[in-house]
C-alpha cells in the first residue's frame, strides 16, 4: 500500500497536477541588499547612492525591477529604480543582481534616513508567486535605532533628533514604559523642599546610555547645580532643564522643568512615657504600653533590641525573662518630614534575690593534688565554678586542681534564670608546699647486660632497648 501511494504521488509530480513538497512553499530569498556609501555628507564632493540587491530562487525572479525608498523621519521620501543587471533578461536565472542609483539633494536634512526597496517575486513557472516581503538591509552599525540606515550629514555633524532619555517618572501623565519599573515609578517622587537634592538619573530613563545625563538651572539663587545635581537652596520657583549634550551624532535632547521649592523638612519629635520596673511574677505575661504618636505617619510601633527579654505587638508587649528590655521607636523620611531620631525606652524586669553559700579552707599543700568543690545555691539550682588564679590552680567540673605554691582565687556563680536573679561567691585558698612526682622503673637490655632506670620520665641510655 505505501509503495503504490509513492507512484501516485511520483505521476502527480511529473504530470505538473502536484509539485514538490521540498519547494511548495520557498519564497525568494533575499542574500543581500547594500547602499553606498552608508553615510553621504552635504559638504562632500557627491551625494549619489549606488544601490545592489542580490536575490534567488530555484525557479528564477520574475521582476524586471525593483524600486528603493529613502525616507527621513518626518515621512518625506526619495526614490530610485533598481534593474535587473544580466542581459538579456533570463526569467529562469537563479541568482538575480538589481543595481541603481541616486543623487539626493544637497538641500536634505541631517539627520537617519531610512532605506528599503520593495519586494521582488519568484517566477510564476514554480506553480506559484511568493514575495520576499519589504527588504532592508542587514546591520551596519551600532548607532540606537540607525543599525541599517543612512547616515546623512554636514561636515561631522549628523544631528540625529533622538529620545536620549525619558522621564521623569514622577509625572505620571507622560504614561511611558520604562524598563526599570522598580527604580522608575510615580510612586517615589522627589522632594521638593529646600535642603533637598535632586538628581537625575534617579528619575529620568536613559535609552542611550553612554551619553552623560546632565541638568542646568536658569534661577541659581533658589536652586544651583554641578551639573549632575540640583541643590535646593530657598523657597521658590526652580526653573531647570535635564538635557543630554549634543555630540557629532546627536542633537541636544533636553526637558525643561519648573517646580516650586517648599520650607525645609523638620525632624519628626517624639514623645516616649516612662516605664517603671516589673517584677518577674508569673512571666511571661504582657504590658500595655503607652501609645506614642507621630504628626509624620501617625502611630509608631516598637521595636524591641532585647528579644529574649522582651517582644513587642502592637501597643502591647510580652514580658519572657528576668532583666533590662531595651524598645526603640522611629519614623522613617517623608515628603514632609526628615527621619526622626532612634528613641530609646528601657525598663527592668526585677528577677528575685537567691544567695549562695561557698567557702574554701584557709590552705591547702598541693601535695594533694586536687580538692572537691562544693556549694548551695538558695534556689537550690546548679553552680559553676572558675578561677583567674592561671598557672596556680585549675578546675574541671567541680574538682580544684592544685599546681604550685601560691593563692588560688575561686568563684562559685549561679548563672539565674528568668525569674531569679544571678548570684555568684569568691573564696580565696593558699597553696603551699610543692608537687610531689612519683618515680617509676624501667628495665632496659643490651644483649646479656641488663640496667634498671628510675625517675619520673625513665629512659633507656643509649645502646639499650626497654625490657618488653
Amino acid at each position: 500500500m505505501k509503495i503504490k501511494s509513492t507512484i501516485i504521488a511520483l505521476a502527480l509530480v511529473m504530470t505538473g497536477l502536484a509539485t514538490s513538497p521540498a519547494i511548495a512553499t520557498e519564497n525568494p530569498t533575499v542574500e543581500s541588499f547594500t547602499f553606498t556609501p552608508t553615510e553621504i555628507d552635504l559638504l562632500g564632493t557627491s551625494t549619489k547612492l549606488d544601490f545592489e540587491l542580490i536575490v534567488s530562487h530555484p525557479f528564477g525572479i520574475e521582476n524586471l525591477s525593483s524600486f528603493v525608498e529613502i525616507k527621513d523621519s518626518r515621512g518625506s521620501t526619495w526614490g530610485a529604480y533598481i534593474t535587473r543587471t544580466e542581459s538579456p533578461v533570463n526569467p529562469a536565472l537563479k541568482r538575480v543582481t538589481f543595481k541603481g542609483s541616486l543623487t539626493l539633494p544637497r538641500t536634505l536634512t541631517t539627520g537617519v534616513y531610512s532605506v528599503s526597496a520593495v519586494e521582488v517575486k519568484n517566477n510564476s513557472t514554480a506553480g506559484y508567486s511568493y514575495g520576499t516581503g519589504a527588504i532592508v538591509s542587514k546591520k551596519i552599525r551600532d548607532l540606537i535605532d540607525a543599525e541599517n540606515s543612512l547616515l546623512v550629514r554636514s561636515g561631522s555633524d549628523l544631528n540625529y533628533e533622538y529620545v536620549t532619555f525619558q522621564g521623569p517618572a514622577y509625572d505620571s501623565s507622560l504614561s511611558i514604559s520604562y524598563k526599570n519599573t522598580t527604580k522608575y515609578n510615580s510612586n517615589n517622587p522627589p522632594v521638593w523642599k529646600v535642603g533637598e537634592s535632586f538628581n537625575p538619573a534617579d528619575y529620568y530613563e536613559q535609552k542611550v546610555t553612554f551619553l552623560a545625563l546632565q541638568v542646568k538651572t536658569s534661577t541659581p539663587s533658589v536652586c544651583s547645580t554641578d551639573g549632575k545635581t540640583l541643590k535646593l537652596i530657598i523657597e521658590g520657583s526652580c526653573e531647570f532643564t535635564v538635557y543630554t549634550a549634543k555630540t557629532n551624532d546627536f542633537a541636544l535632547y533636553e526637558s525643561k522643568q519648573t517646580i516650586q521649592i517648599t520650607g525645609a523638612r523638620i525632624k519628626s519629635v517624639l514623645n516616649i512615657s516612662k516605664i517603671d520596673s516589673q517584677n518577674s511574677k508569673d512571666l511571661p505575661k504582657s504590658l500595655t504600653l503607652a501609645q506614642v504618636y507621630s504628626a509624620a505617619v501617625g502611630y509608631v510601633l516598637p521595636k524591641t533590641t532585647t528579644p529574649s527579654i522582651c517582644v513587642p505587638s502592637g501597643f502591647t508587649v510580652r514580658l519572657i525573662s528576668g532583666g533590662v528590655c531595651t524598645l526603640t521607636y522611629e519614623t522613617p523620611a517623608t515628603s514632609t518630614y526628615l527621619a526622626s531620631d532612634v528613641y530609646q525606652q528601657t525598663f527592668e524586669i526585677l528577677r528575685d534575690a537567691q544567695t549562695i553559700s561557698f567557702t574554701l579552707p584557709s590552705t591547702a599543700n598541693v601535695s594533694s593534688k586536687s580538692l572537691v568543690l562544693t556549694s548551695t545555691a538558695s534556689s537550690g539550682a546548679v553552680v559553676a565554678y572558675s578561677t583567674t588564679s592561671t598557672g596556680v590552680c585549675s578546675i574541671t567540673g567541680s574538682t580544684l586542681n592544685l599546681l604550685t605554691a601560691g593563692n588560688c582565687s575561686v568563684t562559685a556563680t549561679q548563672a539565674g534564670t528568668s525569674t531569679l536573679a544571678p548570684v555568684s561567691s569568691t573564696a580565696t585558698v593558699m597553696l603551699t608546699g610543692a608537687v610531689v612526682t612519683d618515680k617509676k622503673s624501667i628495665i632496659c637490655v643490651k644483649g646479656k647486660s641488663t640496667k634498671k632506670v628510675s625517675g619520673t620520665n625513665p629512659k633507656c641510655p643509649k645502646g639499650y632497648k626497654l625490657k618488653k
